[in-house]
């Protein structure tokens, strides 16, 4: 005879399989244009392990509850008080005293990227632990073309990418313009499920385009339902700044940010702006750095224009100080675009990411080790830019806005998760801890400490911009669709695990626009015809 434990775990098993035959994974992978190559394919991917998390705070964008956690094959099967244990083949996780939230997704990263003469160190495997060890179960990454060809660049993307650990999707960037990109654009958008384009107003003689061309790919973004993404900085006067240092025998890394001011990103953010309220497209605007860039964005939003602002790790917490460290290896390695500002840009645009000015926070993970920073040892213009975080950035966040009261534990899961996946529309399959959502989850215990740098960090390069630093709140266990791949300071990332996650067109962000469309062209009050007025 069954006893009462028992019977109670084969209700449990009965629900799980009711709530799997209702398919809402799979309606949300379907909503979220499928799952696409990597392994397990769309929906779940975990590998049969079934996983109870028990007396946890579970917190999602919306709200904190009391409640445990089921997990079936790599998706959330429910939610709720007091889930009855029994079965040796369940594994259970105790979250007493932590909280147990979405694993992070970060919008912003460069993974095995070709720049400047080198590759960033962090390649899909690397970036992946580096990621997981740090509460991140997902990101999207920049695909670069090559000699301007979406689809040879997007080729190159996949093959490094079967390393992958953990999921993943892709931004385009567009480097040039013709006929051949437009019809591109429409075949990685509806094909490849890319619904993001990137276009540099920097880096002038490489990636930097010019406003004909950016007109032009904000027009095909809003005819495809992509979001335009911008690197906004005056590629031009940068060039120039950059000669000036030159000229006035500035070589080392502080030149690097006395030659791209604030106000030449505050410049590119407002032109970017008003381009896309031209168009009447929506704009996300990554790496937003200084006080002069935000300020563009909250005008814009007052004016009710659909603006996203993209803060990084390193812009919120750190400051310029480095670069004029008499150590150039030092000093090197704070070397990013647009430049770390000094100290009051990074409060300033932390009271913008509480208040909802900035929406989401990114890390734009563009690690080169010491010898390769060394490449500009008598000229900054040669140094790679870029800085890690993709492991740093959950902690960083938690330490630095939740403990210390700017935003809530609600704000936290929105703005290192949920607001990602809404804007490039994986929401709820993504982004959440709902029945149905894929089982990335991290648990943080909010007692701990940690302590972060090179020695105990799971990136490849030997520096670490947040070396020495200390805080409050600890990832200690982190989920990977159903799969434990982080827990009490072992990795177990596998490569080829990993899954692309496709991102579908026309997001929350386009609601609507057709409706202002039709207002604009009524207010036009023309063509007049004057001949007819005249004859009459």
């Amino acid at each position: 005879m069954a006893t009462p434990c028992r019977l109670r775990l084969l209700l449990v098993l009965l629900a799980a399989v009711a709530v799997a035959a209702s398919h809402p994974a799979h309606e949300f992978c379907a909503a979220a244009g499928g799952g696409g190559g990597g392994a397990g394919g769309c929906g779940g991917g975990g590998d049969g392990t079934r996983i109870l998390i028990k007396g946890g705070t579970v917190v999602n964008a919306h709200r904190a509850e009391e409640a445990d956690v089921y997990i079936e094959d790599g998706v959330v099967v429910a939610v709720r008080p007091n889930i009855p244990v029994g079965d040796d083949n369940v594994r259970v996780i105790d979250a007493t005293g932590k909280y147990v939230m979405p694993g992070g997704i970060d919008p912003h990263t460069h993974l095995e990227m070709e720049f400047m003469g080198t590759v960033t160190i962090d390649d899909f495997y690397s970036g992946h632990a580096a990621a997981l060890a740090g509460g991140t179960t997902m990101h999207i990454d920049f695909v670069i073309p090559v000699n301007g060809n979406l689809t040879a660049g997007l080729e190159s993307y996949k093959h490094k990418a079967e390393k992958a650990a953990m999921d993943y999707g892709f931004h385009m960037a567009i480097t040039k313009w013709n006929d051949e990109v437009s019809r591109e654009m429409e075949v990685m958008v509806k094909e490849h499920g890319i619904n993001s384009f990137k276009f540099f107003m920097a880096y002038k003689g490489s990636l930097m385009v010019t406003d004909d061309l950016l007109l032009q790919g904000l027009q095909k973004c809003k005819s495809l339902g992509a979001l335009a993404m911008v690197h906004a900085e005056n590629g031009d006067a940068v060039a120039e700044g950059q000669q000036r240092m030159i000229d006035l025998g500035i070589t080392g890394p502080e030149g690097h940010a006395l030659s791209r001011p604030p106000v030449l990103e505050g410049e590119a953010t407002s032109r970017a702006i008003r381009l896309a309220k031209f168009v009447n497209t929506p704009l996300y605007v990554v790496h937003v750095m200084s006080t002069d860039a935000m300020e563009e964005i909250a005008k814009a939003k007052r004016e009710g224009q659909r603006v996203i602002g993209e803060p990084v790790v390193s812009g919120l917490v750190l400051d310029d100080s480095w670069l004029w460290d008499p150590d150039f290896a030092t000093a090197s390695k704070y070397v990013m675009s647009p430049p770390i500002r000094e100290a009051g840009h990074n409060k300033a645009l932390q009271a913008a990411l509480s208040s909802g000015i900035l929406q989401l926070v990114g890390t734009d993970h563009c690690t080169f080790n010491s010898t390769q920073k060394a490449f500009g040892s008598d000229d900054f213009r040669k140094i790679p830019n870029g800085v890690n975080g993709i492991e740093e950035r959950m902690h960083i966040i938690w330490d630095s806005m939740v403990e210390t009261g700017k935003i809530t534990v609600t704000d936290y899961v929105r703005v290192t998760s949920t607001e990602c996946a809404k804007i490039f529309n994986i929401y709820p399959r993504k982004g959440a801890i709902l029945k149905g959502s894929d089982a990335d989850i991290i648990i943080l215990n909010p007692k701990r400490s940690f302590a972060m740098g090179t020695r105990t960090h799971h990136s490849r390069s030997d520096t670490n911009v947040y070396e020495g630093r200390k805080g409050k709140g600890m990832v200690e266990v982190t989920i990977s669709r159903g799969r434990v791949v982080w827990e009490d300071g072992n990795l177990n990332a596998v490569p080829g695990a990993g899954r692309y996650v496709r991102t579908p067109p026309f997001g929350y962000f386009f609601d609507g626009l057709d409706k202002s469309d039709a207002v604009y062209r009524a207010s036009l009050r023309a063509p007049v015809r004057r001949g007819e007025a005249a004859a009459a």
